[in-house]
């Protein structure tokens, strides 16, 4: 029955809240506290108490009582002294030990309030005085000076009997206050006795329940959460199998459970990204070596394209030269579409043989002068820059780690595009500028030409993308896409400002120095190998 009747109050113990536990502490220390603070207010109102009854009551009353029996002292003597000379100097005593006494009798009644012995020892040695007065003080007083009174050695016997009395209450009366002051003292030093062994009580429950408040926070709160961060750290440092026990009130016990269940939940996902992980990178796998086949395909493709191309192109001018004019028109013409043709097949797969090579052939970084690269590109375009009076600006540009040839080819595709794509009847002006943004450097090249139109801002970095037909203007729209991926390699990006209104703007970023895992891509030979069709602007 004791074990039955025991586990249900265990159980409802574990089900508390770290909230509640709190609140139940802190109201059973305040209680304690407060029986605490009551019972020190108690022993200190007590010794308040006892020590202004000794000061302010006892050891006053004693004292006034001592200077009462002096002043009724003055006046017996001054009596005496009168009764056996008659010399009036001796009464002076006597009044002033009147008033004195009056002035004392009033003090004693006034500190004696309530304590019903002190008052009827007073009432004695009253009436002690008063007889004293009454038979011999006030007679002998009353007696005209000059000689002893005769009435003062008639009534000698009589007054030294009465002044005994007086002596004899004033005794009782004095005995009692010392012993009620002894008293007063002893209550007042044994309080204050036990007013040291209540305070001491006090600090000690004091450190007692400080120490019970520790130690609950210290097995209710700050070891599990020090369980729960050591298994956390150990679940952060990799072992994500490691369980979390759950320890502590019901509210961190819970915490640690979804805690746990979040780790299992991640423990599932984890299993399932490096799942895909695993699929992704056979894939990637699969997807490079297809694509570094794709690009072997074309570079063959096109190297092997060469030698029946020249055979092609060759015979059609032999016929050209050889039976140009013997045959009709309608020949002639037939034989310059055949010659047209194989020309400009002839450069399209020289240009594909040099988009096959970037970042495959041409992969030698050193230390590039970008200003003395533009200045080999404009030497090298020299002749189409002054037919088309071209004014061609540029602002400091960097020294880069990079492939120089590379570079020479990004600069002769952009420069050349600027002067080819120009306005009929203008010249053509293109400024060149570059600014450091990051860990890379921005450049820019403007021209007031035809601009592109902001739907074809992607379109032109696309292989064979033309916008115009070949009649308008001449090339195999594969300067652009050479572009970007000559950018790419080195690790930057290259777009079209579709902000700029006045012309045509592309903007690129080039890496100052080589980064790692930098080419092509896998994705990049895919998309770069796939012809668009040929569009009229």
């Amino acid at each position: 029955m004791t074990g039955d009747a025991r586990q249900p109050r265990l159980r409802g113990l574990s089900a508390w809240t770290t909230r509640r536990w709190l609140r139940v502490g802190v109201a059973v220390s305040l209680a304690v506290l407060a029986v605490l603070g009551a019972t020190g207010a108690w022993v200190l109102q007590r010794t308040e108490s006892l020590s202004k009854n000794l000061v302010d009551v006892r050891s006053p009353a004693l004292t006034t009582a001592i200077r009462l029996e002096s002043a009724i002292l003055n006046q017996e003597t001054g009596i005496r002294g009168y009764g056996l000379t008659g010399t009036p100097e001796f009464i002076t005593p006597y009044r002033q030990g009147l008033v004195e006494q009056q002035q004392d009798e009033k003090r004693l009644t006034d500190l004696l309030q309530g304590d019903d012995d002190g008052l009827a020892d007073l009432r004695a040695v009253q009436d002690g005085v008063a007889r004293w007065h009454e038979r011999i003080a006030r007679p002998i007083a009353a007696a005209p000076p000059g000689a002893a009174p005769p009435l003062a050695a008639r009534r000698a016997g009589e007054g030294k009997a009465a002044f005994d009395a007086v002596r004899a209450a004033l005794s009782r009366q004095q005995e009692r206050l010392r012993a009620e002051r002894a008293g007063a003292r002893d209550d007042l030093m044994a309080t204050l006795a036990m007013r040291n062994w209540v305070f001491s009580a006090i600090a000690l429950l004091i450190v007692l329940l400080a120490m019970l408040v520790f130690e609950g926070l210290r097995r209710g709160i700050t070891l599990p959460l020090d369980r729960l961060g050591a298994d956390a750290r150990t679940i952060a440092g990799g072992d994500f199998d490691h369980p979390i026990t759950p320890t502590g009130p019901a509210d961190l016990r819970r915490l640690s459970g979804e805690i746990d269940s979040m780790r299992r939940r991640l423990v599932r996902e984890l299993a399932f990204t490096e799942e895909a992980r695993l699929r992704l990178d056979a894939q990637a796998a699969d997807l490079q070596r297809s694509n570094a086949e794709l690009e072997q395909f074309a570079y063959v493709a096109s190297h092997d394209l060469q030698e029946p191309l020249r055979k092609v192109s060759s015979f059609t001018q032999l016929l050209q030269r050889r039976y140009g004019g013997q045959l009709d028109a309608r020949a002639d013409q037939y034989i310059e579409f055949a010659v047209d043709g194989a020309n400009r097949m002839q450069t399209l797969i020289n240009d594909l043989l040099d988009f096959s090579r970037v970042g495959r052939l041409h992969n030698a970084h050193q230390k590039v002068d970008v200003d003395e690269v533009l200045r080999q590109t404009l030497s090298s375009l020299s002749v189409g820059i002054e037919e088309s009076d071209a004014t061609i600006t540029h602002d400091p540009l960097p020294t880069l780690i990079a492939d120089p040839t590379q570079m020479g080819m990004l600069w002769q595709n952009l420069i050349g595009n600027a002067v080819k794509f120009r306005r009929p009847g203008e010249a053509p002006r293109i400024h060149v500028t570059a600014a450091r943004e990051g860990e890379l450097w921005r450049f820019t090249v403007t021209d007031n030409g035809i601009g592109i139109a902001p739907e074809y801002a992607d379109k032109v970095f696309v292989i064979f993308q033309r916008l115009h037909t070949k009649d308008v203007y001449s090339g195999s729209g594969i300067g652009l896409a050479m572009c970007k991926k000559i950018v790419e390699f080195h690790g930057g990006t290259i777009a079209v400002d579709t902000e700029y209104r006045d012309g045509a703007r592309i903007s690129f970023t080039l890496a100052p120095e080589p980064m790692e895992n930098l080419g092509s891509g896998p994705d990049a030979p895919a998309e770069a190998l796939r012809p668009a069709p040929e569009q009229e602007r």
